[in-house]
């Protein structure tokens, strides 16, 4: 399998050895940055047991909340991909934004001009220092590939998201995707 050199924007898919690691077992990674100080993603598909009006009291709608990583996860991210709602946003790629105005946002979700579709919100972040994630890759704990998706990954479902990329990578992936999470437990 050849691999993607990082950039943001782009996916970092957690290889099926990547076992012993709870944060980063199955995970799919957008990397939001990823330059010579280092890299910050958010893992796409680890819904958490919160929805954002039990975090944030005076938002009044049940959006999900994923777990963005293990760094910082007494804070709250968001990306997005309505900048011409949400000002101060930083682009990623490919239509997909990160932070903003979050007093706005409060309002717009509130207003509903701001649905699921638009928003994910995640505790915390990945992070890695100078040359870890180029470390993490050369020891093969990761695979990085395109994010076809674009801005439409927001809205994409969590449940059968790794799976589903070890399905488009092919060969011995195919085996992994129908593996149990915990093959020590089979």
């Amino acid at each position: 399998m050849v691999s993607l050199k990082p950039n943001k924007g782009k996916l970092l898919i957690a290889e099926p050895t990547l076992t012993g690691d709870v944060s980063f077992n199955r995970s799919v990674v957008l990397l939001a940055e990823h330059n010579e100080e280092g890299s910050i993603g958010f893992i796409l598909n680890k819904p958490l047991d919160y929805t954002i009006e039990e975090l944030i009291t005076e938002i009044h709608i049940p959006f999900q909340v994923y777990n963005g990583g293990p760094v910082e996860q007494d804070n709250l991210y968001f990306i997005h991909k309505v900048p011409h709602l949400i000002e101060d946003s930083i682009e990623i790629s490919n239509g997909i934004f990160w932070g903003g105005n979050f007093e706005k946002t409060i309002a717009l979700i509130n207003q509903q001009k701001i649905t699921s579709d638009d928003i994910r919100f995640f505790l915390g972040y990945s992070g890695w220092a100078s040359l870890q994630l180029d470390e993490e890759l050369s020891s093969k704990s990761w695979i990085v590939v395109q994010n076809k998706y674009k801005s439409d990954i927001i809205c994409k479902p969590a449940s059968a998201f790794w799976k589903e990329k070890m399905i488009e990578l092919g060969g011995d992936y195919l085996l992994w995707s129908n593996a149990p999470e915990n093959p020590g437990l089979n």
